[in-house]
């Protein structure tokens, strides 16, 4: 089944959450960030078990034409890291919100992804950058 974009949560550093019932967020970055990135050519994923906060860069995406960095938009400890994705970068341009998850956190603080952007908020925002 489809990950549905328009129940998603954003952060303005493009990447998207899908908070789980059971307190686990899945994060990805959209596709209109791989779309700027262009030619992927290196991810790098944190290690399971690392506790993040908010802002904490949790990694970083390599294209041709720039380094960017990947930002948590939870607070929690990585549970699980997507790791056949750095081998299978053009995968994620394909479908970066199902293949292309990242990273999997178990929150401490759930009602933080109320912070982050809804779908129309975020759509706004691309509009407005592109």
């Amino acid at each position: 089944m489809a990950r549905d974009t328009s129940k998603l949560r954003y952060a303005e550093t493009h990447e998207w959450v899908d908070a789980g019932d059971d307190g686990v967020a899945t994060i990805g970055i959209s596709a209109f960030a791989i779309e700027q990135l262009n030619d992927l050519v290196y991810m790098d994923l944190p290690e399971v078990g690392k506790d993040v906060a908010v802002g904490d860069e949790i990694g970083e995406v390599e294209s041709v034409k720039a380094v960017s960095p990947l930002y948590s938009p939870v607070s929690g400890q990585v549970v699980e890291v997507h790791t056949e994705l750095p081998d299978n970068l053009d995968n994620l341009k394909e479908d970066p919100y199902e293949f292309g998850w990242i990273i999997k956190i178990k929150m401490t603080d759930a009602s933080e992804v109320a912070n982050l952007m809804d779908h129309a908020a975020y759509e706004k925002q691309c509009s407005e950058a592109g």
